[in-house]
């Protein structure tokens, strides 16, 4: 599964699916149709799965359709931010709400461009 775009999975099941098969990390950015704020960081989201391609795949997920997802990584509110690596949390945040915010939280937790662990580095 291509890591480019946005994933908008519609259900649980739907989401296990894409994290299982989407390589890296992972930015599920938790929303609400509700929340004027999730609306505001739509084009927000779609900019950063462009910049981030091949570095983090993002998948927006609504809080009522995918409940068990939502509760698994104790989100309390939209939007909340979810870092993940291997289905893991690593890093959360309900700071970002703009594509600045956005960026320094990925920044801070992902690892430098060119600097990717599942490289070897030069032999010694």
């Amino acid at each position: 599964m291509a890591a480019v775009g946005v994933h908008h999975p519609q259900e649980d099941a739907e989401f296990d699916f894409v994290l299982a098969h989407v390589g890296g990390a992972v930015l599920a950015y938790f929303w609400g149709v509700w929340a004027a704020a999730c609306k505001d960081l739509e084009p927000v989201v779609k900019d950063v799965a462009r910049a981030y391609a091949g570095r983090v795949a993002v998948v927006r997920t609504d809080i009522v359709r995918c409940p068990e997802a939502t509760k698994r990584y104790e989100v309390l509110g939209a939007p909340t931010f979810v870092l993940l690596r291997d289905g893991e949390a690593v890093a959360t945040t309900t700071e970002a709400t703009d594509g600045a915010g956005v960026r320094a939280f990925l920044d801070a937790h992902l690892p430098p461009v060119g600097d990717r662990p599942d490289r070897p580095g030069p032999e010694r």
